[in-house]
């Protein structure tokens, strides 16, 4: 399965490095020397990282065969894709890739069926799955603990308590996400991790 892991951005200096915005909670192993990586547009890949370092807060990578600025310039803005074993886990055991939740089975300890997730959404405060009901409509969950208590992949199904409001007539539908969360959602003042393009979700334990 392929992840966007980065964006190329401008050169740096006149040796052939760029700056990258890192779109992974896992740069180390996605974006360290001698990765391999394919690209969007594809004709500019694939790339292999020569040498990588922090400056001032930005990633800079070399990529082999690339020696000077305007070479560096002309990746600007290329999307660097990963490989990732569908079966692979994050190391933290309350995360998740995004694929890994998609389509899972939202229900209610008693095994009430809630809908389907369709999406998950990353915000700065927390994440949150957007679950298709059975009626159509779209409800939005913040992956936290005291909400999603369990994720059973196995089962393919994600165990959720709910505070009163959240999944009744009263909850707010997706159809109004573009509002601010914190305005209705009773879990919005949870700290959760900042997540990457690749896809990791993290569950927030308050």
């Amino acid at each position: 399965m392929q992840l966007v892991v980065g964006r190329v951005g401008r050169a740096h200096g006149i040796k052939g490095e760029v700056t990258v915005e890192v779109r992974t909670d896992e740069p180390e192993l996605r974006l360290g020397p001698g990765a391999v990586l394919a690209t969007e547009p594809a004709q500019a890949g694939p790339l292999r990282i020569e040498t990588g370092r922090v400056h001032s807060g930005r990633l800079l990578l070399r990529f082999e065969g690339v020696r000077d600025r305007t070479g560096a310039e002309a990746l600007r803005n290329v999307l660097l894709i990963a490989e990732v074993d569908p079966e692979e886990l994050p190391e933290d055991p309350e995360e998740f890739y995004d694929h890994q939740l998609m389509d899972l089975d939202v229900v209610l300890a008693d095994g009430t069926e809630v809908g389907r997730i369709t999406e998950i959404s990353h915000l700065p405060s927390q994440d949150l799955f957007i679950v298709e009901r059975p009626d159509g409509s779209e409800v939005m969950i913040p992956f936290v603990e005291e909400i999603v208590t369990e994720i059973d992949l196995e089962e393919q199904r994600a165990v959720i308590d709910p505070p009163p409001g959240l999944i009744d007539d009263r909850a707010e539908i997706a159809s109004g996400r573009d509002a601010d969360p914190a305005a209705s959602d009773p879990a919005a003042d949870n700290t959760g991790e900042v997540t990457g393009e690749d896809g990791v979700t993290g569950r927030d334990g308050g």
